[in-house]
């Protein structure tokens, strides 16, 4: 009996996380049903992302929920395999954390299958593992891994996928990874993480010690403006997505590329120095960039 006294807390600490986020979640406008599987699904993805990160609620009660030990709940490859393991009984058994009991209804109701859940997974396993990337191409395939399955599953709850708007999708989804990655270039470095493919590192002659200080210099911001550019590019490959559906799934959508679309300008309007901290995009700017998109113009 007390192994679910911590249950709801778990499951509330990590959807509360859904505020905070750079892009909404399941914003207001959504029909109810919407919002709800949504937020389910939300849920899973901000969890595997904090074992992933190492960032989940002091105290131990996720891994317990997953049957780890206390003395194993530190190795985040172990509470990952566990996750993993949980997440395959969301489609044939009854799952041990609530975060993915309450995922189980909407993945039947929806007809969601393991893919895209098991991707997020191998992201994250992939990040304990892999601390640098050689090449702009590897970088997208670790794109596909960490942000291409979140915009799957939202055409899948909406019912809405289809081949072509999956590939416009995935371009949305890395364009909002790598702008996450511009903003957050000091902390994944405080992280020991670099997700500036090393190739371009070494085009503008930028080593790891430039990415340590606390402003960036004229070569870290050539560098930045470069990837920015090809966020952008990605994000108007993208933008088509938008006009292929209706009502309140496009006022969604495009909440998505204006936020992309935002934070770039955010980035470039610091001069592209992302050293100091994350630039973040005001409202305005957010709301300026969704009315030229819902128009059509961009």
């Amino acid at each position: 009996m007390t192994a679910t006294k911590p249950a709801p807390d778990l499951e509330r600490a990590t959807l509360d996380k859904a505020a905070r986020e750079n892009f909404p979640v399941a914003p207001f406008f959504l029909p109810r049903d919407w919002r709800d599987d949504l937020m389910a699904v939300y849920g899973f993805a901000r969890l595997v992302d904090d074992i992933g990160d190492g960032d989940l609620a002091p105290g131990g009660a996720d891994a317990e929920q997953l049957g780890v030990s206390a003395t194993d709940a530190e190795d985040r490859l172990l509470l990952l395999d566990a996750f993993e393991a949980d997440l395959r009984r969301v489609f044939d058994a009854t799952p041990s954390h609530p975060l993915l009991r309450r995922l189980q209804p909407v993945v039947r109701r929806r007809a969601l299958t393991p893919e895209p859940f098991l991707g997020l997974i191998a992201a994250n396993r992939q990040d304990q593992l892999v601390t640098r990337y050689e090449t702009y191409d590897d970088l997208l395939a670790y794109c596909e891994l960490s942000a291409n399955p979140v915009g799957r599953l939202v055409l899948a709850v909406t019912g809405t996928s289809t081949p072509e708007r999956i590939r416009l999708s995935d371009a949305i989804c890395t364009a909002l990874q790598i702008v996450e990655h511009l903003q957050d270039v000091a902390e994944d470095f405080g992280r020991d993480r670099i997700y500036l493919p090393a190739e371009d590192m070494k085009r503008f002659h930028v080593s790891e010690t430039d990415l340590s200080a606390k402003t960036a210099g004229a070569s870290v911001r050539a560098l930045v403006a470069y990837e920015a550019q090809r966020a952008r590019d990605l994000l108007n490959e993208g933008a088509p997505l938008v006009g292929s559906v209706h009502g309140r799934l496009k006022l969604l959508l495009a909440g998505f590329v204006a936020g992309g679309k935002a934070a770039v300008h955010a980035i470039a309007a610091a001069e592209y120095d992302v050293l100091p901290g994350p630039p973040k995009p005001g409202k305005v700017q957010l709301l300026r960039e969704a009315g030229v998109i819902l128009r059509g113009e961009g």
